[in-house]
Protein backbone atom coordinates (compact mmCIF):
# COMPACT_ATOMS: atom_id res chain seq x y z
CA UNK A 1 0.00 0.00 0.00
CA UNK A 2 1.69 3.22 -1.02
CA UNK A 3 1.60 6.47 1.12
CA UNK A 4 -1.31 8.47 -0.35
CA UNK A 5 -3.80 5.34 0.14
CA UNK A 6 -2.51 5.23 3.66
CA UNK A 7 -3.32 8.31 4.12
CA UNK A 8 -7.26 7.90 2.73
CA UNK A 9 -7.22 4.96 4.95
CA UNK A 10 -6.69 6.40 7.96
CA UNK A 11 -8.45 9.41 7.17
CA UNK A 12 -11.39 7.20 6.72
CA UNK A 13 -11.32 4.91 9.70
CA UNK A 14 -10.10 7.88 12.13
CA UNK A 15 -13.87 9.58 10.88
CA UNK A 16 -15.49 6.37 11.38
CA UNK A 17 -14.40 5.83 14.49
CA UNK A 18 -14.73 9.72 15.87
CA UNK A 19 -18.35 9.23 14.65
CA UNK A 20 -19.71 6.07 15.40
CA UNK A 21 -18.56 6.57 18.86
CA UNK A 22 -20.18 9.94 18.99
CA UNK A 23 -23.87 11.15 18.99
CA UNK A 24 -22.65 14.69 18.61
CA UNK A 25 -19.35 16.61 18.70
CA UNK A 26 -19.93 19.56 20.58
CA UNK A 27 -21.71 18.50 23.89
CA UNK A 28 -19.96 21.29 25.98
CA UNK A 29 -20.53 24.28 23.40
CA UNK A 30 -22.82 25.66 20.84
CA UNK A 31 -23.00 24.63 17.62
CA UNK A 32 -21.04 26.07 14.21
CA UNK A 33 -24.36 27.52 12.73
CA UNK A 34 -27.43 27.73 14.66
CA UNK A 35 -29.92 26.33 12.19
CA UNK A 36 -29.41 23.65 9.41
CA UNK A 37 -32.27 23.25 6.47
CA UNK A 38 -32.21 19.93 4.64
CA UNK A 39 -33.77 19.84 1.07
CA UNK A 40 -33.38 16.41 -0.80
CA UNK A 41 -34.57 12.81 -1.39
CA UNK A 42 -34.11 9.63 -0.37
CA UNK A 43 -30.56 9.99 0.42
CA UNK A 44 -31.35 12.18 2.76
CA UNK A 45 -35.33 11.93 3.79
CA UNK A 46 -35.36 11.06 7.99
CA UNK A 47 -39.45 10.50 8.07
CA UNK A 48 -41.17 12.65 5.64
CA UNK A 49 -42.50 10.07 3.60
CA UNK A 50 -43.65 7.73 6.58
CA UNK A 51 -47.05 8.67 6.43
CA UNK A 52 -47.52 9.14 2.98
CA UNK A 53 -49.53 6.70 0.47
CA UNK A 54 -45.74 6.13 -1.42
CA UNK A 55 -43.76 2.66 -2.22
CA UNK A 56 -40.90 5.20 -1.15
CA UNK A 57 -41.05 4.40 2.39
CA UNK A 58 -38.15 3.16 4.87
CA UNK A 59 -40.09 2.88 7.97
CA UNK A 60 -39.20 -0.42 8.69
CA UNK A 61 -36.60 -2.99 9.54
CA UNK A 62 -34.17 -3.64 7.82
CA UNK A 63 -33.92 0.08 7.66
CA UNK A 64 -32.33 1.53 10.65
CA UNK A 65 -30.97 -1.97 11.98
CA UNK A 66 -27.97 -0.37 12.91
CA UNK A 67 -29.26 3.42 14.03
CA UNK A 68 -29.53 4.31 17.80
CA UNK A 69 -33.49 5.21 17.40
CA UNK A 70 -34.48 2.31 15.03
CA UNK A 71 -36.16 2.54 11.42
CA UNK A 72 -37.29 6.09 11.16
CA UNK A 73 -37.57 6.25 7.59
CA UNK A 74 -33.76 7.12 6.71
CA UNK A 75 -32.94 4.37 3.61
CA UNK A 76 -30.10 3.27 5.25
CA UNK A 77 -28.52 0.79 7.71
CA UNK A 78 -27.75 3.81 10.08
CA UNK A 79 -27.02 7.40 9.70
CA UNK A 80 -26.82 9.54 6.42
CA UNK A 81 -24.75 12.16 4.91
CA UNK A 82 -26.99 14.51 6.83
CA UNK A 83 -26.74 13.22 9.86
CA UNK A 84 -23.19 12.73 9.85
CA UNK A 85 -22.73 16.69 8.50
CA UNK A 86 -25.39 17.95 11.39
CA UNK A 87 -22.50 16.14 13.89
CA UNK A 88 -19.75 17.70 12.74
CA UNK A 89 -21.29 20.66 13.15
CA UNK A 90 -21.85 20.31 16.62
CA UNK A 91 -25.52 20.32 16.91
CA UNK A 92 -26.46 17.83 19.92
CA UNK A 93 -29.40 16.02 18.06
CA UNK A 94 -30.69 15.14 14.81
CA UNK A 95 -32.67 17.77 12.72
CA UNK A 96 -36.18 16.94 12.80
CA UNK A 97 -38.18 16.06 9.83
CA UNK A 98 -40.93 18.66 8.87
CA UNK A 99 -43.37 16.24 9.38
CA UNK A 100 -42.74 15.99 12.94
CA UNK A 101 -41.29 19.43 13.69
CA UNK A 102 -43.00 21.71 15.89
CA UNK A 103 -42.77 24.60 18.33
CA UNK A 104 -39.20 26.54 18.94
CA UNK A 105 -37.26 23.10 17.73
CA UNK A 106 -37.81 24.79 14.06
CA UNK A 107 -35.05 27.39 15.26
CA UNK A 108 -32.17 24.73 15.18
CA UNK A 109 -33.85 23.68 11.33
CA UNK A 110 -35.71 21.43 9.80
CA UNK A 111 -35.63 18.44 7.52
CA UNK A 112 -37.86 18.94 4.43
CA UNK A 113 -36.33 16.00 1.91
CA UNK A 114 -38.83 13.31 0.55
CA UNK A 115 -38.01 10.26 -1.07
CA UNK A 116 -38.63 10.30 -4.97
CA UNK A 117 -38.45 13.87 -4.88
CA UNK A 118 -37.31 15.69 -8.08
CA UNK A 119 -36.42 19.34 -9.34
CA UNK A 120 -39.68 18.45 -11.17
CA UNK A 121 -43.13 17.97 -10.18
CA UNK A 122 -44.26 14.70 -11.83
CA UNK A 123 -40.56 13.15 -11.12
CA UNK A 124 -41.02 9.81 -9.44
CA UNK A 125 -44.61 9.94 -9.62
CA UNK A 126 -45.05 6.69 -10.26
CA UNK A 127 -44.01 5.72 -6.58
CA UNK A 128 -46.45 7.55 -5.55
CA UNK A 129 -47.04 10.63 -2.56
CA UNK A 130 -43.75 12.62 -2.62
CA UNK A 131 -42.97 16.12 -1.75
CA UNK A 132 -40.84 17.73 -4.98
CA UNK A 133 -38.50 20.46 -4.63
CA UNK A 134 -41.20 23.28 -4.87
CA UNK A 135 -43.47 21.49 -2.17
CA UNK A 136 -40.33 21.37 0.03
CA UNK A 137 -39.58 25.03 -0.15
CA UNK A 138 -43.33 26.35 -0.12
CA UNK A 139 -43.03 23.97 3.60
CA UNK A 140 -39.93 26.22 4.32
CA UNK A 141 -42.24 29.44 3.35
CA UNK A 142 -44.34 28.28 6.21
CA UNK A 143 -41.78 27.53 8.50
CA UNK A 144 -40.13 31.22 7.85
CA UNK A 145 -43.69 32.92 9.07
CA UNK A 146 -43.15 30.33 12.28
CA UNK A 147 -39.85 31.78 13.22
CA UNK A 148 -41.35 34.97 12.46
CA UNK A 149 -43.81 34.70 14.92
CA UNK A 150 -41.35 33.00 17.59
CA UNK A 151 -38.35 35.65 17.36
CA UNK A 152 -41.27 38.48 17.59
CA UNK A 153 -40.48 40.47 13.99
CA UNK A 154 -39.03 39.71 10.50
CA UNK A 155 -35.93 41.30 11.25
CA UNK A 156 -34.94 38.97 14.06
CA UNK A 157 -36.14 36.10 12.09
CA UNK A 158 -33.88 37.27 8.83
CA UNK A 159 -30.98 37.53 11.23
CA UNK A 160 -31.41 33.93 12.55
CA UNK A 161 -31.55 32.67 9.25
CA UNK A 162 -28.81 34.48 7.52
CA UNK A 163 -26.43 32.18 9.70
CA UNK A 164 -27.76 29.13 8.95
CA UNK A 165 -26.77 26.28 6.39
CA UNK A 166 -29.03 25.46 3.49
CA UNK A 167 -28.24 21.86 2.21
CA UNK A 168 -30.25 21.32 -1.02
CA UNK A 169 -29.30 17.74 -3.02
CA UNK A 170 -31.77 17.05 -5.65
CA UNK A 171 -31.60 15.99 -9.21
CA UNK A 172 -31.26 11.93 -8.89
CA UNK A 173 -34.90 10.88 -9.04
CA UNK A 174 -34.69 13.08 -12.27
CA UNK A 175 -33.04 11.11 -13.65
CA UNK A 176 -33.87 7.57 -12.34
CA UNK A 177 -37.15 8.15 -12.25
CA UNK A 178 -37.93 10.19 -14.87
CA UNK A 179 -35.44 10.93 -17.70
CA UNK A 180 -34.20 7.66 -18.13
CA UNK A 181 -37.58 5.67 -16.86
CA UNK A 182 -38.87 5.80 -20.84
CA UNK A 183 -42.10 3.92 -19.54
CA UNK A 184 -43.28 6.27 -17.64
CA UNK A 185 -42.16 9.75 -18.76
CA UNK A 186 -41.49 10.99 -22.02
CA UNK A 187 -39.14 13.91 -21.79
CA UNK A 188 -35.97 11.89 -22.94
CA UNK A 189 -38.10 11.71 -25.83
CA UNK A 190 -38.79 15.55 -26.02
CA UNK A 191 -35.17 16.74 -24.81
CA UNK A 192 -31.96 16.04 -25.33
CA UNK A 193 -29.54 15.27 -22.58
CA UNK A 194 -28.19 19.11 -22.67
CA UNK A 195 -31.73 20.14 -23.36
CA UNK A 196 -33.23 18.09 -19.99
CA UNK A 197 -30.04 19.39 -17.70
CA UNK A 198 -30.65 23.28 -18.94
CA UNK A 199 -34.32 22.99 -18.17
CA UNK A 200 -33.65 21.32 -14.01
CA UNK A 201 -31.47 23.87 -13.02
CA UNK A 202 -33.38 26.65 -14.85
CA UNK A 203 -36.22 25.08 -12.05
CA UNK A 204 -33.33 24.24 -9.30
CA UNK A 205 -32.63 28.47 -9.68
CA UNK A 206 -35.84 29.57 -9.32
CA UNK A 207 -36.54 27.36 -6.19
CA UNK A 208 -33.27 29.11 -4.61
CA UNK A 209 -34.19 32.44 -5.65
CA UNK A 210 -37.36 32.10 -3.17
CA UNK A 211 -35.05 30.64 -0.32
CA UNK A 212 -33.03 33.33 -0.80
CA UNK A 213 -35.97 35.92 -0.75
CA UNK A 214 -36.91 34.06 2.41
CA UNK A 215 -33.74 34.73 4.16
CA UNK A 216 -31.37 31.86 3.23
CA UNK A 217 -27.40 33.36 2.57
CA UNK A 218 -25.36 29.97 3.37
CA UNK A 219 -26.30 27.49 0.64
CA UNK A 220 -24.36 24.08 -0.31
CA UNK A 221 -25.40 22.72 -3.38
CA UNK A 222 -25.00 18.72 -3.42
CA UNK A 223 -24.17 17.35 -6.79
CA UNK A 224 -25.46 14.07 -8.44
CA UNK A 225 -23.27 11.34 -7.76
CA UNK A 226 -22.46 8.89 -9.93
CA UNK A 227 -25.94 6.99 -10.44
CA UNK A 228 -24.97 5.10 -13.16
CA UNK A 229 -22.74 3.24 -11.10
CA UNK A 230 -25.91 2.33 -8.70
CA UNK A 231 -26.65 -1.69 -8.17
CA UNK A 232 -29.88 -1.19 -9.35
CA UNK A 233 -28.62 0.69 -12.62
CA UNK A 234 -25.70 -2.01 -12.74
CA UNK A 235 -28.68 -4.75 -12.23
CA UNK A 236 -30.92 -3.40 -15.20
CA UNK A 237 -28.22 -1.90 -17.71
CA UNK A 238 -24.49 -2.82 -17.02
CA UNK A 239 -24.00 -5.93 -19.80
CA UNK A 240 -21.57 -7.49 -16.99
CA UNK A 241 -22.90 -5.93 -14.08
CA UNK A 242 -20.50 -4.47 -12.52
CA UNK A 243 -19.20 -1.70 -15.43
CA UNK A 244 -20.57 1.65 -14.75
CA UNK A 245 -23.23 2.99 -17.26
CA UNK A 246 -21.44 5.72 -19.29
CA UNK A 247 -24.86 7.47 -20.87
CA UNK A 248 -26.45 7.79 -17.51
CA UNK A 249 -23.24 8.81 -16.02
CA UNK A 250 -22.58 11.18 -18.82
CA UNK A 251 -25.77 13.09 -18.59
CA UNK A 252 -25.41 13.43 -14.25
CA UNK A 253 -22.67 15.10 -15.17
CA UNK A 254 -23.60 17.71 -17.72
CA UNK A 255 -26.26 18.39 -14.76
CA UNK A 256 -23.67 18.97 -12.01
CA UNK A 257 -21.25 21.14 -14.45
CA UNK A 258 -24.52 23.39 -14.77
CA UNK A 259 -24.57 23.01 -10.53
CA UNK A 260 -21.15 24.73 -10.56
CA UNK A 261 -21.86 27.39 -12.87
CA UNK A 262 -24.92 28.20 -11.25
CA UNK A 263 -22.29 28.48 -7.94
CA UNK A 264 -20.00 30.95 -9.85
CA UNK A 265 -23.68 33.02 -10.99
CA UNK A 266 -25.65 32.98 -7.62
CA UNK A 267 -21.93 34.00 -5.86
CA UNK A 268 -21.28 37.48 -8.48
CA UNK A 269 -25.44 38.28 -8.19
CA UNK A 270 -26.87 37.61 -4.48
CA UNK A 271 -25.52 40.46 -2.24
CA UNK A 272 -24.31 39.03 1.06
CA UNK A 273 -24.84 35.41 0.23
CA UNK A 274 -22.56 32.06 -0.29
CA UNK A 275 -22.62 29.09 -2.35
CA UNK A 276 -21.07 26.38 -2.30
CA UNK A 277 -20.86 23.18 -4.64
CA UNK A 278 -20.22 19.74 -2.89
CA UNK A 279 -18.80 17.26 -5.81
CA UNK A 280 -20.54 14.10 -4.55
CA UNK A 281 -19.96 12.58 -8.29
CA UNK A 282 -16.07 12.57 -8.14
CA UNK A 283 -15.83 11.77 -3.84
CA UNK A 284 -18.09 8.60 -4.43
CA UNK A 285 -16.41 7.61 -7.27
CA UNK A 286 -13.53 7.09 -5.43
CA UNK A 287 -15.36 5.29 -3.04
CA UNK A 288 -16.01 2.49 -5.86
CA UNK A 289 -12.98 2.87 -8.03
CA UNK A 290 -10.76 2.72 -4.97
CA UNK A 291 -12.80 1.14 -2.03
CA UNK A 292 -10.06 -0.72 -0.12
CA UNK A 293 -8.69 2.90 0.12
CA UNK A 294 -11.32 3.05 2.59
CA UNK A 295 -11.97 -0.40 4.05
CA UNK A 296 -14.59 -1.60 1.17
CA UNK A 297 -14.84 -4.53 -0.45
CA UNK A 298 -18.37 -4.87 -2.09
CA UNK A 299 -18.80 -1.71 -4.68
CA UNK A 300 -21.65 -3.43 -7.18
CA UNK A 301 -24.14 -4.64 -5.24
CA UNK A 302 -26.41 -3.21 -1.93
CA UNK A 303 -25.88 -5.13 1.84
CA UNK A 304 -29.75 -6.08 1.45
CA UNK A 305 -32.25 -6.07 -1.95
CA UNK A 306 -33.22 -8.91 -4.26
CA UNK A 307 -32.86 -9.44 -8.04
CA UNK A 308 -29.26 -10.04 -9.54
CA UNK A 309 -26.57 -8.25 -7.46
CA UNK A 310 -28.93 -6.98 -5.11
CA UNK A 311 -29.92 -4.50 -7.53
CA UNK A 312 -33.44 -4.61 -8.54
CA UNK A 313 -35.47 -3.62 -5.11
CA UNK A 314 -34.70 -1.84 -2.34
CA UNK A 315 -34.81 -3.78 1.10
CA UNK A 316 -38.00 -6.05 1.79
CA UNK A 317 -39.38 -5.77 5.37
CA UNK A 318 -37.49 -7.87 8.03
CA UNK A 319 -35.38 -9.44 5.25
CA UNK A 320 -31.98 -10.66 6.96
CA UNK A 321 -28.84 -7.76 5.53
CA UNK A 322 -25.49 -8.77 5.03
CA UNK A 323 -23.73 -9.13 8.43
CA UNK A 324 -20.26 -7.16 7.48
CA UNK A 325 -22.35 -3.82 6.74
CA UNK A 326 -19.11 -1.78 7.36
CA UNK A 327 -17.12 -3.42 3.57
CA UNK A 328 -20.14 -2.55 1.32
CA UNK A 329 -20.83 1.08 -0.34
CA UNK A 330 -24.59 0.37 -1.04
CA UNK A 331 -26.93 -0.33 1.52
CA UNK A 332 -29.90 -1.29 -1.18
CA UNK A 333 -30.27 -0.64 -4.56
CA UNK A 334 -29.35 2.82 -4.69
CA UNK A 335 -28.30 4.14 -1.39
CA UNK A 336 -24.87 4.29 0.35
CA UNK A 337 -24.51 2.45 3.55
CA UNK A 338 -23.72 4.62 6.55
CA UNK A 339 -19.74 3.53 6.39
CA UNK A 340 -19.74 5.30 3.12
CA UNK A 341 -22.29 8.09 4.08
CA UNK A 342 -19.53 8.81 6.79
CA UNK A 343 -16.51 9.39 4.43
CA UNK A 344 -18.52 11.07 1.61
CA UNK A 345 -19.59 13.67 4.77
CA UNK A 346 -16.40 14.15 5.84
CA UNK A 347 -15.30 14.95 2.84
CA UNK A 348 -17.84 17.72 2.32
CA UNK A 349 -16.97 19.14 5.49
CA UNK A 350 -13.25 18.94 5.80
CA UNK A 351 -12.76 18.87 1.77
CA UNK A 352 -9.13 15.99 1.52
CA UNK A 353 -8.66 16.80 -2.14
CA UNK A 354 -9.20 20.41 -3.85
CA UNK A 355 -11.81 18.78 -6.25
CA UNK A 356 -14.06 17.81 -2.85
CA UNK A 357 -15.97 21.06 -2.99
CA UNK A 358 -16.15 24.42 -4.82
CA UNK A 359 -14.98 26.92 -3.84
CA UNK A 360 -15.21 25.92 0.02
CA UNK A 361 -16.05 23.18 2.32
CA UNK A 362 -18.49 23.22 4.83
CA UNK A 363 -16.51 24.19 7.22
CA UNK A 364 -15.38 27.17 6.11
CA UNK A 365 -18.98 27.92 5.22
CA UNK A 366 -20.34 27.61 8.64
CA UNK A 367 -17.13 30.34 9.31
CA UNK A 368 -18.65 32.69 7.04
Amino acid sequence: MNSEQKRWLIMSLVATIFLSNSSCYNVHGSPQVPCYFIFGDSLVDNGNNNQMASMARADYLPYGIDFSRGSTGRFSNGKTVVDVMTELLGFDDYIQPYSNASGSEILRGVNYASAAAGIRDETGQQLGARISFGGQVNHYVTTVSHIVRILGNVDSAANHLKQCIFSIGLGSNDYLNNYFMTDYYDTSHRYNAKQYANILIRQYAKQIRILYNYGARKFVFNGIGPIGCSPNVLAEHSQDGSTCVAKINSANQMFNRRLVSLVDNFNRNLPNAKFTYINNYAIFLDLIIHPHKFGFKVTNSGCCGVGRNNGQITCLPFQTPCENRNNYIFWDAFHPTEAASTVVGWRSYNAASPSDVYPIDIRRLAQL
